[in-house]
């Protein structure tokens, strides 16, 4: 004889199903309280904006004249979506110039002559970008009509990377390896000097392998700490 369950005792369960939730448990698939469903950047929307603003400059569309709306509507997305990522289109067009730029290194710490090294190999390979890339020198040679987008890629781009160079020789100095008696700004020109002049007010000069490398080194040579 089969007998039914009593009060408070719980049914038996079915061979193979599933094992219900405790009290009080969120369901499967439940976000924890807490925690908000956060909309992912889809690469592909991003890449369609950035292919539209590269396509209007290449058509000679200066960037003063380059609106949200008209990107959006090249890009066949709406305003929304744009705005969903950038405050306007100063950013948008940072983040352009960013991602067709080399990453910043990350130096490796071991002494001041590699971390140097490392941060020049990057500069070397951002002025050989911006020879090859025609989207970069177009927007570089339209950005100096353009204080507000200037200031925003100084801010976000450029001061960090100068940071980074500015971090290597201090410790450079803390450890003894470049003169401590010297301005760190002036010593950090001393090495990025050339590899501007050369991408900035000679850009037919060359940019070969190994310059890093000679830049540090014969700067370095001069300003290691007198006996």
């Amino acid at each position: 004889m089969v007998t039914s369950p009593g009060p408070g005792t719980a049914a038996p369960q079915a061979p193979g199903a599933a094992t219900p939730p405790a009290p009080g448990t969120p369901a499967p698939g439940t976000p924890a309280p807490g925690t908000r469903r956060g909309r992912p950047r889809s690469e592909a929307v991003e890449r369609a904006i950035f292919e539209a603003v590269g396509g209007l400059l290449d058509e000679g569309v200066p960037l003063t004249e380059l609106s949200v709306e008209r990107i959006a509507r090249t890009a066949g997305v709406g305003k929304a979506t744009i705005y969903r990522r950038w405050s306007g289109k100063e950013d948008l067009f940072v983040d352009l110039l960013r991602s067709l730029e080399p990453p910043d290194p990350v130096l490796p710490g071991t002494s001041a002559r590699d971390d140097l090294v490392a941060f020049l190999e990057t500069l070397r390979q951002r002025g050989l970008a911006k020879r090859s890339s025609a989207l970069l020198h177009t927007v570089f040679s339209q950005m100096q009509l353009y204080p507000k987008l200037w200031d925003a890629y100084r801010l976000t781009v450029i001061e960090p990377r100068r940071r980074l160079g500015l971090d290597a020789v201090r410790r450079g100095m803390e450890r003894g390896e470049i003169r401590d008696d010297l301005d760190v700004e002036f010593v950090n020109d001393l090495l990025t000097g050339p590899l501007l002049l050369r991408t900035v007010v000679r850009p037919g000069s060359t940019l070969e392998p190994g310059l890093a490398e000679r830049v540090v080194d014969t700067v370095l040579d001069g300003l290691r700490p007198r006996t």
